[in-house]
């Protein structure tokens, strides 16, 4: 007996036209991507893959490296800060202190990328709110520089990131049958061992998708490494923007965003591929 779905088509429908979007948009794309640039001219030339050769010089395919290794380190760090908060907001008993984990964890995801950016410009600056403490306290004498460097840049991207890590986090969390830390208590084990043996395990999914996540949510980062980098720290997404928009090449930064997409989908691959071991601990 077949089962009547009168929605069905309603719900997916939307879900159709987004992919057929998505795929008209990237062959647009890769259509301009396979063109030869022409100084001087708006309108790309013939047919070339010159471009594809180009980007394995030291110069773009540094910044290929250095966006794969920046996007891994603010995946690990949002992660590392995002499990005791995602474990607060799971395990706090009181509402109101829930409530303002809540409100704090997720606020970022509520305001543009462009204004939470300029608010750490306005925390990171030379005079600004990091340094002024520091300096009032007396650990630093002059202010650090944590505007236009690397590092700056990775503190603004874990802000960015840390609200999905966090939804993800306390979802896998929430599942963890409490019962099972319990035993481990009745048998002797401290809370350090018990969050150790059970807790962290069992919340395994949780941490893969958080960190898989996170790195494809740092990959796509654009506003925040060009206003915070201001030029020195380059990403991907800031290479095909000066391409595009400065020189004018617009088929190069084409078959960059394409390479880009083809990187992101393998980085993630091989990343769910040797965290896979780990996904495993926690389904058992």
């Amino acid at each position: 007996m077949s089962v009547k779905r009168p929605f069905l088509g309603l719900f997916v429908t939307p879900a159709v036209l987004i992919a057929a979007g998505f795929v008209l948009a990237v062959g647009a794309v890769l259509q301009y991507a396979v063109l030869a640039h022409i100084p001087g001219e708006l309108e790309p030339g013939g047919f070339s893959l010159m471009h594809f050769r180009d980007m394995l010089k030291p110069l773009y395919a540094g910044v290929f490296f250095d966006t794969v290794r920046m996007c891994l380190t603010v995946s690990v760090l949002a992660l590392l800060a995002a499990y005791p908060l995602a474990l607060a907001l799971v395990r706090v008993r009181n509402a109101y202190l829930k409530s303002a984990i809540l409100i704090i964890s997720v606020t970022p995801l509520f305001l543009g990328e462009v204004i939470r950016t300029y608010a750490w410009i306005i925390v990171l600056g030379n005079r600004g709110f990091v340094n002024a403490s520091l300096m009032a306290l007396g650990v630093i004498d002059r202010p650090m520089e944590l505007m236009f460097t690397r590092t700056g840049v990775v503190i603004a991207l874990v802000h960015v990131t840390l609200p999905v890590v966090v939804i993800m986090l306390a979802a896998a969390i929430s599942h963890i049958d409490r019962d099972l830390e319990r035993a481990a208590a009745a048998l002797g084990a401290k809370p350090l061992r018990a969050f150790l043996t059970v807790t962290l395990p069992l919340s395994m999914p949780g941490i893969v998708a958080g960190l898989t996540t996170g790195f494809a949510w740092t990959f796509s980062a654009f506003a925040t490494p060009q206003l915070i980098g201001g030029g020195r720290v380059n990403m991907l997404s800031n290479l095909v923007y000066s391409l595009g928009f400065a020189s004018f090449n617009f088929p190069f930064a084409a078959a960059l965003s394409v390479a880009g997409l083809v990187l992101t989908g393998v980085s993630l691959a091989g990343f769910r591929l040797l965290l896979r071991p780990l996904n495993r601990v926690g389904l058992r």
